[in-house]
């Protein structure tokens, strides 16, 4: 039964296996390793240094302590200084710095401007450096550096040295401009608090005229003061009732002497007996002042009030008094007759009560001009308390707006004062803003001037070649090794035959054919080695002769 070997499964290798595949494959493993030195070496010479410049620039804190001056710049100097980065990234400023400095001629001739300043943006590092607390790396930023690379070293330490200049320079700005602005936003902030202000000043005053005396701050004084104009109607009504019964008794008295008057004018002769004696006269008068002092209380109260009994009570009795003098006197008149008095006591008597009748007279028209100004004061006195009960009425409803009006006005000025504070604080760190007291930017450390290309890694670019190269070279060599299914060796033989091996026949080859194609693969592998090392000298020459 033929076998099929197609199906037959590889034996397992051993160390030797890979000695002869090593050896039987070495020119397709060395090939391509060589081939990747070659390329490694000659990309790393030729790839153009690039050096790096690096500046570190410290932040410096305000001079005056921030509880004593707030800042009015509210931003963090991480926040700052990305915003900062972002301008001075800008395409316009790196225009102006690539055509300052003539960077990237060769890029700028046959590249587009845009692809040179992405490029250049690639360029430029801004990192950030922070104060260690404990094991963790947040804190306050302490300082940042700014680095730039470049082919040229010399022009990269100028590029980093402009760009943290303008680092500088541009905080210096940033913070000037931002903390004008605070200021002026709260100047006009506080300018139209202060007429906001002023206006409800007007209005508040313009009210207070207007409602004068019935406001609800008044209330107490228009409570005092209705007191006090009731306790002075008090007065006046009082001053009118004695003013009243002093006026009533005297014009009894007038009557009286009238009465006299008249009695002695019809029978002189018997004038003496006319005449009633001064107990009597003193009794009229008495009845008089109580029948006066009974109408003012009637003014005041009801009739059923005891005072008005009390006092009508009193007015029957002295009036019995009287009637009981009367009694007496005309008794005295009927049993004793009267003495005829002197012919000239008549006349004397006549002029007495003529004067007394005038002083009577002249006391009433006094009592009248008085009653007269005590009645003006009443009236005005029940006006005043009139308008005061209106004052008082009318606070409910003043009351409402006055407190609004008086709210908005303390909301305001309060807003005012507020602002007017945070203004000053503002002008203050302004001003040391533009003193430069504020938190401002220094150079740490100056752009420093590299002495070894930061790029590219020769070495690792040349071990990186080689061994591709040689992995290449044993991919190829596995691959090769896998498609040839010849029996190589005495091993194979056994393994895939299963029969004893009685012996070896060489392969015979023709010497000439022999030496023909070793002189043509150590042909080969020399020019080969001859062109790689020509082109690495090249590489290494032209680096190091040229460019360096």
């Amino acid at each position: 039964m033929q076998q099929e070997y197609s199906s037959v499964s590889r034996r397992p290798l051993d160390v030797e296996d890979y000695i002869d595949i090593v050896r039987r494959h070495r020119g397709w493993i060395i090939g391509p390793a060589f081939a990747g030195l070659v390329v490694a070496v000659v990309g790393a010479f030729l790839w153009p240094d690039t050096y790096v410049s690096q500046a570190a620039i410290r932040v410096l804190p305000s001079q005056v302590p921030e509880k004593l001056v707030p800042s009015n710049v509210n931003l963090e100097m991480s926040q700052h200084i990305n915003s900062m980065a972002s301008g001075i990234l800008s395409r316009t400023m790196l225009t102006n710095i690539i055509q300052t400095y003539n960077l990237y001629p060769s890029e700028r001739s046959g590249r587009p401007l845009e692809d040179v300043l992405e490029k250049m943006q690639g360029a430029i590092r801004v990192g950030q450096v922070r104060e260690m607390q404990g094991s963790t790396s947040r804190g306050p930023l302490s300082a940042f550096y700014v680095a730039f690379e470049y082919q040229n070293r010399y022009l990269a330490q100028k590029v980093t040295q402009d760009l943290a200049g303008r680092f500088i320079s541009e905080n210096v700005r940033t913070r000037s401009n931002q903390s004008r602005e605070t200021t002026q936003f709260l100047r006009d902030q506080l300018q139209t608090a202060a007429k906001e202000l002023t206006d409800l000043e007007q209005r508040r005053t313009e009210f207070r005229v207007k409602y004068a005396g019935r406001l609800p701050e008044e209330l107490a004084t228009n409570l005092q003061t209705l007191r006090s104009l009731e306790t002075q109607l008090n007065g006046v009504n009082d001053g009118l009732s004695r003013s009243g019964q002093e006026k009533l008794l005297l014009e009894s008295q007038l009557r009286i002497l009238q009465e006299q008057a008249e009695a002695l004018n019809a029978a002189p002769d018997q004038f003496s007996a006319a005449v009633k004696s001064e107990r009597l006269v003193q009794m009229e008068r008495e009845i008089m002042a109580q029948e006066a002092r009974l109408s003012a209380l009637r003014e005041r109260y009801r009739d059923n009030h005891p005072d008005i009994r009390a006092q009508r009570g009193q007015i029957e009795v002295l009036k019995r008094m009287r009637d009981g003098l009367l009694k007496q006197e005309e008794q005295k008149q009927t049993e004793t007759p009267a003495s005829q008095p002197p012919p000239a006591a008549p006349t004397r008597a006549s002029r007495e009560l003529e004067a007394a009748m005038a002083r009577l007279q002249s006391q009433i028209q006094a009592k009248d001009m008085d009653l007269e100004e005590r009645t003006k004061e009443q009236k005005q006195l029940r006006d005043l308390i009139r308008s005061i009960h209106s004052r008082i009425e009318a606070r409910p409803v003043l009351e409402q707006q006055y407190t609004d009006l008086i709210r908005n006005y303390e909301q305001a000025k309060a807003k005012y004062d507020d602002l007017n504070r945070k203004m000053s604080q503002s002008e203050i760190a302004t001003d040391l803003t533009n003193r430069n007291q504020a938190e401002t930017l220094e150079i740490l450390d100056p752009a420093s001037l590299p002495e070894k290309p930061a790029k590219p890694q020769r070495l690792m670019i040349v071990g990186a070649g080689l061994g591709l190269g040689l992995v290449l070279g044993v991919f190829v060599a596995g691959f090769r090794e896998l498609k040839d299914t010849s029996l190589k060796s005495l091993k194979d033989a056994r393994a895939y035959t299963n029969l004893p091996v009685l012996g070896m026949v060489p392969l015979l080859e023709n010497d000439l054919v022999v030496r023909r194609k070793r002189r043509l693969s150590w042909l080969f592998w020399s020019a080969a080695c001859m062109l790689g090392v020509l082109a690495m000298s090249g590489a290494m020459y032209y680096y190091y002769a040229i460019r360096v």
